[in-house]
């Protein structure tokens, strides 16, 4: 079965840090640019960040840009986000998606839709 599983979320208070991990089964994750998404209550999912395939390339909104990092260890066939400085406003269901094929990086920042594989999503709560 092709599939990404995402780990790492929890509780965690502002100011705190946490790593996210997105394994993939069934695939390699190779030839893949990768992103995360989150999605809060009642609030459209968004995008927190891309990385191309090669891990040459990555993107941030301004919202995390400085306090999130996204890095791959194909190797290991994982991607990873460390996430610090967080805020209560990071709370969310934080998603990964793949990407494959032609501008693969850049539909993965423009267009989250056309994602070819989603994981199940991890919670993430920063809270006193």
């Amino acid at each position: 079965q092709l599939q990404l599983v995402e780990s790492g979320g929890g509780l965690v208070q502002p100011g705190g840090s946490l790593r996210l991990s997105c394994a993939a089964s069934g695939f390699t994750l190779d030839y893949y640019a990768i992103g995360w998404f989150r999605q809060a209550p009642g609030k459209e999912r968004e995008g927190v960040s891309c990385i191309s395939s090669s891990g040459g390339n990555t993107n941030y909104p301004d919202s995390v840009k400085g306090r999130f990092t996204i890095s791959r260890d194909n190797a290991k066939n994982a991607v990873y986000l460390q996430m610090n400085s967080l805020k209560p406003e990071d709370t969310a269901v934080y998603y990964c998606a793949a990407f494959q094929g032609w501008l693969s990086f850049g539909r993965c920042v423009l267009s989250q839709n056309d994602a070819d594989y989603w994981g199940q999503g991890t919670q993430v709560t920063v809270s006193s």
